[in-house]
């Protein structure tokens, strides 16, 4: 069983309600097992939303509430953006997965880059960081190995 970005298999699910379906995942559906989830709508937040960024660090600080995740807006969606993460980890766990493909570049998901207002730098989303501290396997899109 493997946990991966809903929007990485064709969900409308990211924040303007389209998706990033990912064709080279898809060659693995008929070999694999695929979860898909979007952590920021287990966390609450809906589809469409408005564009999130993680001011101030990356999802190792929020779990540490050094950062917080902030709309355009600027509101404060922290705490949808943990509930997401920790709802993503319960089901990981429900399933026994032990691997994540996310989506690079989301405040959520991303894996070796986060978006900052439209700049990408290096960095982990919410999600993933809690991932990697409960021991769980993390790919990006990009580095697709099952």
């Amino acid at each position: 069983m493997i946990i991966v970005s809903a929007c990485l298999l064709g969900v409308n699910c990211r924040y303007d309600g389209s998706n990033k379906i990912s064709p080279k995942l898809l060659e693995f559906v008929d070999k694999s097992t695929l979860i898909p989830v979007c952590p920021e709508q287990l966390g609450g937040l809906s589809t469409p939303r408005n564009p999130a960024s993680i001011e101030m660090g990356d999802g190792f600080d929020v779990l540490n509430h050094i950062a917080r995740v902030i709309d355009l807006h600027g509101n404060d969606l922290t705490s949808q953006f943990r509930r997401g993460a920790e709802e993503t980890l319960n089901i990981m766990k429900l399933v026994g997965a032990k691997l994540a493909i996310l989506k690079d570049k989301s405040p959520s998901c991303g894996v070796n880059y986060i978006s900052d207002n439209d700049t990408l730098r290096e960095g982990v989303g919410v999600l993933t960081a809690l991932l990697f501290n409960s021991g769980m396997k993390v790919n990006s899109e990009y580095s697709i190995i099952i």
